[in-house]
């Protein structure tokens, strides 16, 4: 999401950046602002001065949201946690946490320091705009901070709904979290309010679309999306770390794999490697060192009719650091390589030896097993403190 993402400043350690998206939402709130707001509060004002109030009050609305995410930062890093910076974005904005909260009172404490801090900004901008009328300012300094006053007390009771991943569903999961002593079961339930949440916010907007108020039906239709997939992301992301907590490659990996032969021909490799066994995946070995892999992939590439005169030595992808992982490799870094490279299968070397062989099916299985019953028995999932 974030891949566009530009740096513009550094606050208190933290990178302020902004995504390439909160450009869009700039521009439809001056237009917005310049085209409606603003002219019925004052109906003779002349274009370039609405564009000024627009500007000004965006520009209030854009310093408000990084000063609701400097909150949840400066508590995060007072409770020890890592913080890799600050980005806008189409939807707001977000603080990205390098590390999780290790428990449900630390979640509580960052997640409500960010509608704490809306709520303060609301209060200090109707108290600017009081001051404004005492002391005689410009009634477009007075409208301005009325906005401001209004949209971040909008922000931080929005903000306060319990809907995952956003703050309110965040303290609703600390809450549970803290009963229950269970972060995945807590999370589940924190997603399931979410998704009821998500649903209802469509069923607004779709029914403000067959009203006829299309640009007004649209926004909570993306917004109920947005939550459906980032809730469920969360989740995902979560009972991913669970599944993994502890387990190396060598844990879940497939010892001694069928494997193929240099002098074998395609045709042979076929029927009794790849049919016989039902897989499409098998090491290339000479004399017991690894020499890489064939799979069906590779085969295909190849005419049917060639089969019995091209041999595996012909066409296999020999084994290098892209296609090959160790033992001791943690299952979240297979992940991240899985997602990054985009293999679905890996040879596994020990002391330049093959160990096995991993694909995203075993990976998967290790995952859907967990989600089923929790961690192993061995096992004891917890969050811990960053050293």
């Amino acid at each position: 999401m974030w891949g566009n993402a530009i740096r513009i400043a550094r606050i208190h350690g933290f990178e302020i950046k902004v995504d390439a998206s909160w450009l869009l939402i700039a521009a439809l709130i001056v237009w917005s602002l310049a085209t409606a707001y603003f002219p019925v509060e004052f109906p003779d004002a002349r274009t370039p001065a609405l564009l000024v109030m627009a500007v000004a009050a965006m520009l209030g609305l854009f310093g408000s949201l990084i000063v609701h995410e400097l909150a949840h930062a400066i508590v995060a890093r007072r409770f020890g946690l890592r913080i890799s910076g600050i980005t806008l974005f189409l939807f707001g904005g977000v603080a990205e946490l390098q590390s999780e909260p290790v428990s449900g009172a630390t979640e509580f404490w960052i997640a409500i320091a960010g509608p704490f801090a809306s709520f303060c900004l609301a209060l200090g901008f109707w108290f600017s705009a009081l001051v404004s009328d005492i002391i005689g300012l410009p009634a477009a300094a007075l409208s301005i901070f009325g906005y401001l006053a209004v949209i971040n007390l909008v922000l931080a009771l929005f903000n306060l709904l319990p809907a995952f991943p956003m703050d309110g569903g965040r303290v609703l999961r600390a809450w549970l979290w803290t009963r229950s002593g269970d972060l995945v079961m807590s999370t589940r339930h924190a997603v399931t309010v979410s998704n009821v949440i998500a649903y209802g916010v469509i069923a607004l907007g779709l029914y403000a679309v067959f009203s006829g108020a299309l640009a007004a039906g649209l926004w909570p239709i993306l917004i109920g999306l947005f939550l459906l997939a980032t809730s469920r992301a969360s989740l995902a992301r979560l009972e991913t770390e669970v599944a993994f907590d502890g387990r190396t490659v060598a844990t879940f990996m497939t010892r001694d794999p069928w494997t193929a032969r240099v002098d074998q021909s395609l045709s042979d490799l076929v029927n009794n490697v790849f049919l016989e066994h039902a897989i499409t995946f098998a090491p290339v070995l000479e004399n017991g060192t690894l020499l890489g892999y064939v799979d069906t992939q590779i085969v295909r590439k190849i005419d049917r009719e060639h089969w019995t005169t091209v041999m595996v030595e012909d066409v296999i992808e020999n084994v290098n650091n892209d296609n090959s992982v160790f033992c001791d490799m943690t299952g979240l870094d297979l992940m991240a390589r899985i997602m990054k490279t985009g293999r679905r299968k890996f040879l596994v070397v020990d002391a330049e030896r093959l160990a096995g062989v991993i694909t995203l099916t075993d990976v998967l299985a290790v995952i859907n097993v967990s989600r089923e019953v929790g961690p192993a028995p061995h096992q004891s999932y917890s969050r811990t403190a960053p050293e």
